[in-house]
């Protein structure tokens, strides 16, 4: 199983996520993440860095690591230029490139209302991720669909269209029970932080990727980066 984390993205620079992505490939773990939003989650006095920005960015920061994202929202930006922005990064970032896109959630809906974007009904935001899926696919670019263990029409578009389905901080027996696709687990560290255990009863369970997304302290996040690395390498 491969091990990545999300970066700290919620700042006014990049400087703090591109420190931790050099850190990240030092130490070894296999991929960097950034989240599609334009604040953090309920705090919208918050900065955040523009995704695609930052994943420009992480190429010319990085040559090992994945780098992706958790995940691009369909109901941002018009399909084509979606798959358009994708596309350009591929070019940058060759095979190590992820692309995970989902449909955005009530959570995500003020985002859409203060820039007076639509945030259309369920059905019209899946059939626009299919569409973004099959378009990236035909480009050789890689895909994934992030999706709730509740959502099941979401999973049924990661069956149709996309590499894997990427499942946000579920139980190790979902994705044991899931057999159809590849999948991919991202969410918080445990109360305990990330370790090798938790780690390992994912990898057990069949998951192919974990991501770790946590709440970072002020800084440039080397300890925790440093944190995941340690318990990525207790799987060995």
């Amino acid at each position: 199983m491969k091990v990545g984390i999300t970066l700290p993205q919620f700042r006014r620079s990049p400087d703090d996520a591109l420190a931790a992505a050099s850190v990240a490939e030092a130490s070894g773990l296999d991929g960097v993440f950034v989240f599609d939003h334009l604040w953090a989650i309920g705090k919208p006095d918050r900065p955040c860095v523009n995704a695609y920005v930052l994943l420009g960015a992480l190429a010319g920061a990085t040559t090992r690591v994945a780098v992706g994202s958790l995940v691009a929202r369909v109901s941002l930006l018009p399909n084509a230029t979606l798959v358009h922005s994708f596309e350009t990064l591929h070019r940058m970032l060759g095979d190590r490139l992820i692309a995970g896109l989902g449909t955005g959630d009530r959570l995500s809906v003020s985002e859409n209302e203060a820039l007076g974007i639509p945030f259309g009904p369920p059905d019209e935001r899946r059939a626009d991720l299919a569409e973004c899926c099959d378009g990236l696919r035909a480009r050789g670019i890689r895909t994934w669909v992030g999706a709730s263990q509740r959502s099941h029409a979401t999973r049924d578009v990661a069956l149709r269209t996309a590499d894997a389905v990427n499942y946000w901080d579920v139980d190790p027996a979902v994705i044991a029970a899931e057999r159809d696709i590849e999948v991919t687990w991202a969410g918080p560290p445990p109360a305990g932080g990330p370790s090798a255990a938790h780690l390992r009863s994912l990898a057990d369970a069949g998951a192919s990727w974990a991501i770790y997304a946590p709440v970072y302290p002020p800084g440039d996040g080397r300890s925790m980066v440093e944190t995941v690395a340690s318990a990525a390498g207790g799987l060995a």
